[in-house]
């Protein structure tokens, strides 16, 4: 099982698939590593030798940010928006959805109030003794 930055990449996958298990990488991107790399994106993830997981390891410490150091940049920018109270710095701040969705009927789950439906308005009989 190779090791990429930290995580395990899985053996039975083809590469440009199993590199998507690392935080910060997606398909499109993938494609882009493996291009520089000069790797063969229909090859298995065991199939790999040394030197090429050595290449992919240069290719993506390099040029890309992932896992602890993404996740860093993220939570910044959301704390940057907060503290200069920006709009969404303050639906970040209540909770509420960020992006433009409506919060009138919909959005139950992130304002926490989640109903539970009632199947029946009649009880059960309760169980004989």
């Amino acid at each position: 099982m190779p090791r990429i930055a930290g995580i395990n990449i899985p053996d039975n996958k083809k590469i440009e698939i199993a590199l998507t298990y690392i935080y910060g990488i997606g398909r499109s991107l993938s494609r882009e590593i493996l291009k520089e790399a000069a790797i063969n994106p229909d090859q298995n993830a065991s199939e790999l030798s040394a030197e090429d997981i050595l290449k992919l390891k240069d290719v993506i410490e390099k040029n890309i940010k992932i896992e602890g150091e993404l996740k860093r940049q993220i939570l910044a920018n959301i704390k940057r928006l907060k503290d200069i109270k920006s709009w969404r710095g303050l639906r970040h701040i209540k909770g509420l959805p960020v992006r433009g969705q409506t919060t009138r009927v919909n959005s139950r789950t992130v304002r926490g109030n989640t109903r539970r439906t009632v199947s029946s308005g009649r009880r059960k009989a309760p169980a004989p003794k």
